[in-house]
C-alpha cells in the first residue's frame, strides 16, 4: 500500500503534465450557466465557458464540491494509501474547504489531512508542488500538512484584470465596488492577502501598464523569492504570458517558470485576459 496521496481541485490551474509528474489527484469544481451544470475542466473549458457567456448573455455561477463527493473521494483513495492530504481553493473563496473538513470527520485520525491553502489557481499549485516534494522525501501527512502550512503566508499571488465585468459581478474582491464597472480604464491589480481578494493598485490606460506593475512586484522580491518555481496564470491570455516569461528568463534568477491557464471556475470571477505571476517568498 502506498503511503500518501495529494488531492486538490481543479482551481489550482497547474498543467496535466505537473499533476501527473508530482501524482496528485484532481476534483472538479462546478460551474453552471444556461440552467446547466457542468464539471469544470471535464465537461467545459474556459474556452467553451466563454462562448457560452455569450451564447447565454449571462455570467457562470460556480459552486463547491459538496461533502459527499469528498467521503467518497475519501474512502476510495484510503483503499490504496495510508493517508490522504486535500488542500485546494481557499477557506475565503468557496465553502468546498469546509465540505473537505466534514467529510474528514468521518474517518479514523491521523488518515485524512486537510490544508487550507488560504488561496487560489496556482498560488495552490506552488503550495501542492511543495507537499510532493515533502511526500517525495518521506514526511507523513502530519507532517506535511505542518511544513505547507508554514509556507502559507508566504506565497504572493497577484493578478492584472483586464474586464471588471466578471470580478465585480462575481463579488468575490473586497474593495471592488459599482464605480469601477463605469471606470472601463482601470485595470485593477488583484492581490491575495490573508486569504482574500484585495484591489492593490488602479492603473488607468493600456493594459500594459497593469502588465508592468505585476513585474515590478517581482522585481521588488526577487532576491527573497524561492527560485524553485515561478507560476505564470492567464485566463486566454498567451500573449501576455510570453512576454513575462521572457521577462522573468531575464532575471537568471528561476530554476522553473511555468505557465499555466486559469480553470473555468478562476476564470468565472476574473474573466478573459487576466494575468498574473505567482511565486513562494524566503521570509
Amino acid at each position: 500500500m502506498k503511503k500518501i496521496c495529494i488531492l486538490t481541485d481543479c482551481t489550482a490551474d497547474l498543467t496535466k503534465e505537473l499533476y501527473e509528474k508530482n501524482e496528485i489527484e484532481v476534483l472538479p469544481l462546478y460551474v453552471t450557466i444556461g440552467g446547466i451544470t457542468y464539471s469544470d475542466g471535464i465537461d467545459i473549458t474556459t474556452e467553451e465557458m466563454y462562448e457560452k457567456v455569450k451564447e447565454f448573455g449571462e455570467l457562470p455561477r460556480s459552486s463547491a464540491i459538496p461533502p459527499a463527493i469528498f467521503e467518497e473521494k475519501f474512502k476510495k483513495i484510503l483503499q490504496n494509501y495510508e493517508q490522504v492530504i486535500y488542500m485546494g481553493i481557499g477557506s475565503g473563496f468557496s465553502g468546498t474547504y469546509n465540505n473537505a473538513i466534514l467529510a474528514s470527520q468521518e474517518f479514523p485520525q491521523g488518515k485524512v489531512f486537510i490544508v487550507d491553502s488560504k488561496n487560489l489557481s496556482s498560488g495552490i499549485g506552488l503550495l501542492l508542488l511543495k507537499a510532493a516534494k515533502f511526500r517525495d522525501q518521506g514526511l507523513d501527512g502530519a507532517e506535511i500538512k505542518a511544513k505547507i502550512e508554514e509556507i502559507v503566508p508566504r506565497v504572493k499571488t497577484q493578478f492584472a484584470i483586464d474586464t471588471l465585468e466578471y470580478l465585480h459581478k462575481g463579488g468575490r474582491c473586497s474593495g471592488t465596488t459599482k464605480i469601477f464597472g463605469t471606470l472601463l480604464k482601470i485595470k485593477p491589480i488583484i492581490r491575495v492577502e490573508e486569504g482574500a481578494m484585495q484591489v492593490a493598485k488602479k492603473p488607468m490606460g493600456k493594459f500594459s501598464r497593469a502588465l508592468n506593475i505585476i513585474l515590478d512586484y517581482v522585481y521588488h522580491d526577487l532576491e527573497n523569492i524561492d527560485p524553485e518555481f515561478i507560476m505564470v496564470t492567464h485566463s486566454l491570455s498567451g500573449v501576455a504570458a510570453e512576454y513575462f516569461k521572457e521577462e522573468l528568463k531575464k532575471t537568471k534568477h528561476f530554476t522553473n517558470i511555468y505557465e499555466t491557464r486559469a480553470s473555468g471556475v478562476i476564470s468565472t470571477h476574473c474573466g478573459p485576459k487576466t494575468i498574473g505571476i505567482l511565486y513562494i517568498v524566503n521570509k
